[in-house]
């Protein structure tokens, strides 16, 4: 009875072993894959979850492939990331390890894809920094008034229009100076941003805006998308 457990204790070791050496492969391949098909400027970071992993890849089906993706795979500005999930991959064994696969469906695709506030600041141009603050956006900048340097501070909210971020400023406020009201108004204009976000790959398309740790967080999705090389 103790070299029967023994026995199996072995075989399963093993098949632990090779679980993890064959998602391994596969995750190296499936990379690729998404690269080539889904139009990525570089290959990313892939993780395969689920276990065991051999009974998803003898079906040729992943139920939830993470993707982690930095500005340079994106091939967008720097401070640009998205971290994205694929529900239901299609991939066949044998066609990833030899190479062959033509297109590779997708059930669903959600994820986060993150603008640095150095990047939005950098739209601004000066000395502007963004910071969260809440639900909306602490935005200071330096502007000249009736020819004086004077430093903003303003009170933002961050919205979709189609396909651009858009910051409006609701408050601005001069530090230590008092401003005429209508001068106010044009001041806080200057702290309003239109950023058109680039084309995000696998047909991403977004569908909310929120103020995260980093930066401003842009929520993405796709259904029954099918990855194909251009």
């Amino acid at each position: 009875m103790k070299v029967l457990l023994v026995v199996v204790a072995v075989l399963l070791g093993l098949l632990l072993v090779a679980d993890r050496v064959a998602v391994g492969l596969v995750e190296d391949r499936v990379a690729e894959e998404l690269a080539d098909k889904g139009g990525l400027a570089g290959t990313p970071d892939v993780d395969i979850t689920g276990f065991p992993f051999l009974t998803q890849a003898v079906a040729g089906r992943y139920d939830d492939v993470r993707i982690s993706l930095d500005a340079d795979q994106l091939g967008q500005p720097a401070g640009t990331s998205a971290d994205v999930a694929l529900r239901g991959v299609q991939v066949p064994l044998s066609a990833a390890l030899s190479g062959s696969v033509s297109e590779v469906p997708v059930d669903r695709i959600d994820g986060t894809a993150t603008l640095s506030y150095d990047l939005l600041s950098a739209q601004l141009g000066g000395d502007t920094t963004l910071t969260r603050e809440g639900e909306g956006l602490r935005i200071t900048k330096t502007v000249e008034v009736l020819g004086r340097s004077v430093p903003l501070t303003a009170a933002g909210t961050v919205s979709l229009d189609g396909n651009a971020l858009v910051v409006d400023v609701e408050q601005a406020t001069g530090a230590g100076v008092d401003l005429p009201g209508f001068l106010v108004g044009q001041v806080s204009d200057l702290l309003d941003l239109r950023y058109p976000i680039p084309e995000l790959p696998f047909g991403l398309q977004l569908t909310s805006v929120r103020p995260g740790e980093d930066g401003v967080d842009v929520r993405v999705e796709a259904s029954d998308a099918v990855l194909r090389a251009e």
